[in-house]
């Protein structure tokens, strides 16, 4: 008898490194992640590391603001980069980095959304 594979569904924002919600070590899989995505201080403190939940709203806060930093730098290049003596190729090449960068950035918080609300959902709070 053949035996059907079961999977979890997941949205497209669901990161790749972290297992689907349900599946064996998945919350161990997004403590993981979202410890990458904090500085290094904060992904050892003992309470966001036993608290899921935790970690996934500090990342959260922590990516709204690289956004922001990025939009800022990708708002003010054109302004700014001129007068530090910046060449207008590296001015164009930087702008296009900016805005490459903060579409990374929106991926990543949907995909922190998606962990977060995942880990709501199964108690990831502790």
């Amino acid at each position: 008898m053949i035996m059907p594979v079961t999977t979890t569904r997941t949205s497209p924002d669901w990161p790749c490194q972290v297992k689907a919600p349900g599946s064996y070590d998945w919350e161990r899989s997004a403590t993981r992640w979202l410890r990458e995505l904090v500085p290094a201080r904060y992904g050892s403190y003992p309470a966001l590391v036993r608290h899921p939940v935790l970690l996934a709203r500090h990342a959260q806060i922590q990516v709204e603001q690289e956004i922001r930093v990025a939009r800022t730098a990708l708002q003010t290049a054109r302004a700014d980069l001129p007068r530090l003596g910046v060449p207008e190729s590296v001015i164009e090449h930087t702008i296009k980095l900016y805005a490459a960068e903060l579409l990374q950035l929106q991926h990543i918080a949907r995909s922190v959304r998606a962990v977060s609300e995942a880990l709501v959902g199964r108690g990831g709070g502790r």
